[in-house]
């Protein structure tokens, strides 16, 4: 089994018990080998707490145990969304419109695979994206590998 195909396993697996407990699984990675990761980034309607991620971990660990779909020992770990909250349903995307955000392409658009700048649009289809560079980037989502807010220190003025 592919990595990838490994990962999709995992979050078939942990995400509607992550759901049952009343939390949204943003994002699932795994990294396979001596040093293998499971990666939780989960979000609720409150703001997630350290004790919210001790409880998933909990929760994911035994089922984990129980299913065994890994044949290597891992680290599981769970955490908030953070600053940086990874998008990845279209309803995150319509959320967050008008926010800075940063994306990762499976296949260059434009000479480039990564694009930043202003969510402009997005619905159930596309993101529109208003690049600092002044240029739009319209995106299908199945165009896209990653995607997050893209934090910014504010500009506090050039010093002289």
């Amino acid at each position: 089994m592919s990595r990838e195909e490994t990962r999709v396993r995992l979050i078939e697996l942990i995400g509607p018990l992550v759901e049952s407990m009343g939390f949204e699984l943003l994002d699932l990675e795994y990294y396979s080998g001596r040093q293998g990761k499971v990666f939780l980034v989960i979000d609720g309607k409150e703001p997630v707490t350290i004790d919210d991620c001790e409880k998933i971990s909990r929760a994911a660990s035994g089922l984990l145990d129980l299913h065994d779909p890994l044949s290597h020992a891992y680290l599981l770990e769970v955490a908030s969304p953070g600053l940086e909250r990874p998008l990845t349903k279209p309803d995150h995307f319509k959320q967050f419109t008008g926010e800075p955000v940063k994306v990762v392409l499976n296949q260059e658009i434009s000479g480039s695979i990564k694009a930043a700048g202003i969510l402009k649009e997005a619905d159930d289809h596309r993101i529109v994206i208003d690049k600092e560079d002044g240029t739009v980037i319209i995106i299908n989502y199945e165009q896209i590998k990653k995607a997050r807010l893209w934090f910014r220190k504010p500009d506090k003025g050039k010093k002289k």
